[in-house]
């Protein structure tokens, strides 16, 4: 059974042991795709449901696997989700399926997936192991849109730009261009622009972290204030 609770799963999976900024695992599509916010969406949300899914077949079929076959098991869970996805995208999504290549059917090599599969999922039952999965994937999805924003905005000058590839023709007007006239900064688009910007949200989760803490450590060492003492007095007073 799970010895969490709902709480700190959820806060887990956002911010305490988020995949991208406290495990670091995923790095390679997050740090490949990024460089606008309609590609971090796709592979975000591609991620989610693969993390979903496995993480409910997984936590069904914990007690009926050898611990011999349980990796491969897994595996071949994850691929089978990933598969899915992928045809999905196929379908509805086929462009930003062909901008996102090869990095959509490597969600099953993702550490992310298969680590919460193992440690979590195997080992808690289906609505703990659900929870988990999903508030995993949206906190890699929140980290993948962040940085995806982030270096559109410096690299290109706009936000939102190709929305139309996710979410149909209507979304085409959606972009958003703050500048009027930007140069546009290939560093922030290149692999070398994602680096230093996953490394500017970490050092801002550490700072929050760390301020956190302080305040904390601060509120328990405080002097605790005696007050006012009331004396009750019973009796006559002669």
């Amino acid at each position: 059974m799970s010895t969490k609770t709902s709480r700190e799963i959820i806060m887990d999976g956002l911010w305490h042991n988020n995949p991208a900024l406290v495990q670091v695992l995923g790095l390679c599509p997050l740090l490949a795709v990024t460089s606008t916010v309609v590609n971090a969406i796709g592979l975000g949300v591609a991620t989610l449901l693969v993390l979903v899914g496995s993480n409910l077949s997984v936590s069904i079929i914990r007690n009926f696997v050898s611990e011999s076959v349980r990796l491969p098991a897994f595996v071949m869970i994850i691929a089978s989700f990933v598969t899915c996805a992928e045809l999905l995208m196929q379908a509805f999504t086929y462009e930003l399926y062909q901008i996102l290549g090869i990095f959509i059917p490597l969600i099953v090599t993702n550490c992310a997936i298969l680590g919460r599969a193992d440690a979590f999922a195997s080992k808690n039952p289906p609505l703990p192991a659900v929870l988990d999965g999903a508030m995993m994937g949206l906190g890699f999805l929140a980290v993948l849109v962040t940085l995806g924003a982030m270096r559109e905005l410096i690299g290109q000058g706009t936000l939102f730009t190709d929305m139309h590839l996710l979410f149909g023709p209507g979304a085409a007007d959606w972009v958003f261009r703050p500048f009027d006239q930007y140069p546009d900064m290939l560093f922030m688009v290149l692999p070398p622009g994602a680096f230093v910007g996953l490394g500017l949200l970490i050092a801002l989760k550490n700072s929050i972290d760390n301020h956190l803490k302080e305040r904390q450590k601060a509120r328990d060492t405080a002097p605790v204030s005696a007050g006012n003492k009331r004396v009750r007095v019973t009796g006559n007073i002669s």
